[in-house]
Parts: structure tokens; sequence; C-alpha cells
């Protein structure tokens, strides 16, 4: 259910919802807002959540998804485990597989899986999807130890993601390293797996919480020996969206290689976040299914998607099956025994659901008047709810002009608006037509009367 501050609750029961009707021909463009051109004939209007010409580093319209559902934790030391460190989860090699292939489905760049060095099981699970042939690349996430890194080059991954902890707390309290250590062991995991001819990534750990020169000065190491990506971990969700934008554009300056962004939901910061990093030049980022991961998660994959949506859609659109989206959120729901929250962007329940009188009449003319997001990209429908007392009557006015319309042949008795009402609603609970479509209402109406008269007629 979706609370309202007035104290009411939307309600549960679909016959009470009115599916409105999604198609519209009368000239609208993205988000259902008619072109206005600003006196230039053909000329589409600009999207004001669009990237600026002037951010020349951005890649708003110009990333990649590195889904880590599926990475979980070994012992105590692989860093910043996702997907199978949520508290709910374990997932099976059967359900392993199935979540893969929904990524893929959905059409994610990257999928990255628990180190194989965690447990036998996880290394046969690794190779396991590796033989799957999903147009995603497998990667693994595995310490920056050259132990993990011989078993993972051997599991038929497409990509090793190393980390490390950088930060004073992790140095003195995890691993106990120092940062020559850490710079020589990362060069020589590093060029071990690219000699295998495969993808590799560096990531500090707790990236916000190190020293800014001990940072730049591993990233600048590592990108000069050739690694694809370096990453930054916001490990504790402590960043804020200034924070990752000075971070991420300093880093882009001194090094050339891609650059990976991993963030941590604690402070509710993780999709503004990772937008941010985006805007600053990053080009991958990571997240999860509904967000799940340690503690609180991560960058849910769900609303990033909405994020960069309302940026670009054509974009979004072309590169990702956005009506999968709900199909995989309800899977990972199942799999880690958890509601879909009621204020989930683009899936939960309230999404994409009007209640006020003044927003039903607007998103009945123009539904861009009250949503950013069109629910039909993702195979969703908005829905106008009646039957409580915010309702006006734009969510009825079809049954109301019907009912109008017939008081004009003769005085409508309350048997007979009854009967409008009441054909009206199984109408629009069925799907036999959506709101605005009174030429559907009037055939049911009439098919009503003959089903009526023939009952009649039977009876007699």
């Amino acid at each position: 259910m979706c609370p309202h501050a007035n104290g009411d609750n939307l309600p549960t029961d679909p016959s009470q919802m009115v599916p409105v009707n999604i198609s519209h021909t009368n000239g609208t463009t993205t988000n259902g807002v008619k072109a206005r051109p600003n006196g230039i004939p053909g000329a589409q209007p600009r999207n004001p959540y669009a990237p600026r010409y002037a951010d020349f580093l951005s890649n708003v319209s110009n990333f990649k998804i590195i889904e880590s559902t599926l990475r979980g934790s070994q012992s105590s030391c692989l860093y910043a485990p996702e997907g199978e460190q949520f508290a709910n989860a374990f997932f099976d090699t059967k359900t392993k597989i199935a979540i893969a292939k929904a990524l893929d489905a959905f059409g994610v760049e990257y999928i990255e899986l628990t180190s194989p060095a965690a447990s036998e099981q996880s290394r046969s699970d690794c190779e396991a999807i590796c033989k799957l042939g999903l147009k995603a690349k497998i990667l693994t996430h595995i310490r920056c130890h050259m132990d993990d890194a011989r078993i993972a080059v051997e599991t038929g991954v497409d990509g090793v993601d190393v980390v490390i902890g950088t930060s004073s707390f992790l140095r003195e309290f995890s691993h106990g390293k120092d940062m020559a250590y850490i710079t020589k062991t990362a060069i020589e995991v590093i060029e071990f797996v690219k000699s295998k001819g495969i993808e590799v990534r560096f990531s500090s750990e707790d990236s916000f919480r190190s020293d800014l020169v001990d940072l730049l000065s591993i990233y600048q190491t590592v990108d000069k020996i050739g690694v694809n990506r370096v990453g930054v971990a916001d490990t504790v969700g402590c960043a804020n969206p200034r924070q990752v934008y000075d971070l991420v554009r300093t880093l882009r300056s001194v090094v050339s290689c891609d650059i990976e962004i991993h963030l941590h939901n604690d402070t509710g910061m993780a999709i503004a976040n990772a937008y941010t990093a985006l805007e600053a030049g990053a080009t991958h980022i990571d997240t999860s299914v509904l967000g799940i991961g340690e503690r609180v998660g991560i960058t849910s994959l769900g609303g990033l998607v909405a994020c960069l949506y309302a940026a670009n859609p054509e974009y979004v659109k072309s590169k990702y099956n956005l009506s999968m989206l709900r199909e995989v959120e309800n899977l990972i729901a199942s799999a880690v025994e958890v509601s879909i929250p009621f204020s989930n962007p683009i899936t939960g329940y309230c999404a994409f659901t009007h209640k006020a009188g003044i927003h039903a009449k607007a998103i009945l003319n123009n539904p861009s008047t009250y949503e950013i997001l069109k629910p039909e990209d993702f195979g969703l429908t908005r829905y106008v709810s009646i039957g409580h007392r915010l309702t006006g009557w734009n969510a009825i006015k079809d049954a109301t002009n019907k009912i109008k319309e017939l008081a004009d042949v003769r005085t409508q008795s309350m048997e007979d608006v009854d009967t409008v009402l009441r054909v009206y609603h199984t109408g629009i609970v069925n799907g036999d037509f959506l709101v605005g479509e009174s030429d559907k209402l009037d055939k049911l109406l009439q098919r009503h009367r003959q089903s009526s008269a023939s009952d009649l007629t039977t009876i007699a």
C-alpha cells in the first residue's frame, strides 16, 4: 500500500484502480510533451533534464552498467561484497543462473560474480555461468592477491575486478599493508591477469576516506601498465554528490583508462552520487537489483535507470529492454524474500498511480504534467485511483457524461445510474476499455441491456 499524508491508504484491490489510456496521437513528443519549437519549424523541444552541451566530460549518455547482484563474499577478505551479502540472500546455482539470464535479457553490459576463490561451489557456479553464452561480459571480483588471480583466470571469465583497501582505517585494522606493498602487489596481479588476455580493473576500497595523494599515485601507476578501468568505492556510503564529482573529475584528469564507481547507500545518496559520477567523467556504474547488498546496499539498477531515462529517454531505451525490469526485480524480491517497496522507482506500487483530483485531470489531459517517466516504455500502465474522498470528476467523467447524455432523453432513476456506474467500473477492471474510450462504454451498456432483456424473456 501507498500511505497517504491524510491517513488514507491507496486501495490494493485492482477493482478500485482505473487504468488510463496511454496512447496519444495529438502530436506529443518525449514524455508526452507537445513540441514547442521556440520559433524554429520542425525543431524538437529540449529536455531540461539532459546534460548540458558544456558538460564535455559527462557520460550520462555514454555509460555501462556492471550488475553486482550475484557478487558475494568470501570469509572476511573480499571487500565491498554485494548481492549475496544482503541479509536475506542465499542463491543456489539454479537461482544464480536464472538471475544471470534475466539480467542479460534486460541488457546489462557486465555481470559480476562472487570470487571463485571464496569456495568450491562459488568456483563451480562461476564456470557454469561463463558457459551460458550470454551477451553480457562476465566478471569476477577478487582480492588483490596472486592466489585469487590464478584461480579467477581459469574459470572462463571475461574480466577480473581487483580490489584492496587504501584508507588508513582498512590499512590499520583490516589487511595491515602499507601503500608501497599495495602498489607492488597491484602491479603484479594486474600484469598477470593481462597476460591471460583478460580485462582487468583495479579498485581502491574506502576511496573517500583515503588520502588523495595515495589514491592518485596508485591509480596513475596502474593506468600506466594498461589496466582497463580504475574503480572508486564509497564503501561506507559517506560521500555526497559534490565530493563524488570532485574526486572523479580529478581522477579523470590524471588517468586515460575508464573509471568505475561503486556507491553504498547508507546515507541515501547512491543514485544521486552515481549520476554525478557520470557527469564528472565516470564510465561504469556498479548496481544491484533493488539495491540489495551489504547493510542497506548500493545503487539500485531500477533507480539508476529511472534517473538516466529522465536525462535521455531514447538512449536508455536503445540500450536496455526496459519492460524486463519488473520481471528482474520480482525474481530478486522472491529470491531474497522481500516485497518491492511502494516507493520503488518505476516498479513500486505507487510509481504511476494518481489520486488527487487535480492530478487526475492534468494526467488525463497530458501525462507529462505529473510524470517524468512514461510507464508504457517499461511495459507498465498508469492508474487513477477512485473510490476515495480525493476522487475528482475527471477520474470518472466518462460515466458522468454518459449519465447526462441519457438524462437528456429521460430522467434517470437511481437504478439507471447504478447500472451505468457498474458497467463502467466492470469494464475498466476487466480491461474492456480505458478512460477516454466512451464509444466502448456505449457498446458495453448496449450489451448489458440486451443481456438483461434476454434474461427477462427467459424468465417469462
